[in-house]
């Protein structure tokens, strides 16, 4: 492989408004096993999952929208995407014992290494990045993956049948 070139692998899937959001997390874990990060760093893991969770629920709450997670590991960072069709593009707001809601992206903050929000022309999608503190060494492809083609994407939410292995930078 050369060095303008990288690996991948991802997921993607639709978490429509009437689903429930552990949907959407138990579909990440199972994802976060196939790499080995349930038992190298299962507090990344936790963190991963409450993301998913308040993302997907901002979509489904805030944007009335279905959710399309896409999760890409490219052996540096974990990439959680949610793109909704909402063009408003979320921003942290510090905890208030005034409201009942508005903390997910203070948590989001607060949990992933890094995330941000594009705008697109159909709504918006917000990716969060996680670096694991040891890195994985099992990748998707060996003993102990589950049977069947997944859907994959590129970090911008592209999506492609089966997984995404090589592509430039």
């Amino acid at each position: 492989m050369s060095e303008s070139s990288m690996r991948a692998v991802g997921w993607a899937r639709s978490i429509p408004v009437a689903s429930e959001v552990r949907a959407a997390r138990q579909w990440a874990r199972e994802h976060l096993e196939s790499l080995g990060w349930t038992t190298t760093a299962p507090e990344t893991v936790d963190a991963v999952l409450l993301t998913v969770s308040e993302l997907v629920t901002n979509a489904h709450v805030h944007a009335h929208s279905t959710a399309q997670l896409v999760l890409v590991w490219d052996d540096r960072c974990l990439h959680v995407c949610v793109h909704d069709s909402s063009a408003n593009l979320p921003a942290p707001r510090s905890p208030s014992t005034e409201r009942t809601s508005g903390r997910g992206m203070f948590l989001v903050d607060a949990l992933a290494d890094t995330w941000e929000a594009h705008p697109c022309t159909d709504g918006k999608t917000v990716i969060a990045c996680f670096r694991p503190p040891d890195r994985p060494t099992r990748t998707p492809d060996e003993p102990g993956e589950p049977d069947g083609p997944e859907q994959a994407a590129t970090p911008t939410g592209e999506v492609r049948e089966g997984e995404v292995r090589e592509g430039a930078d």
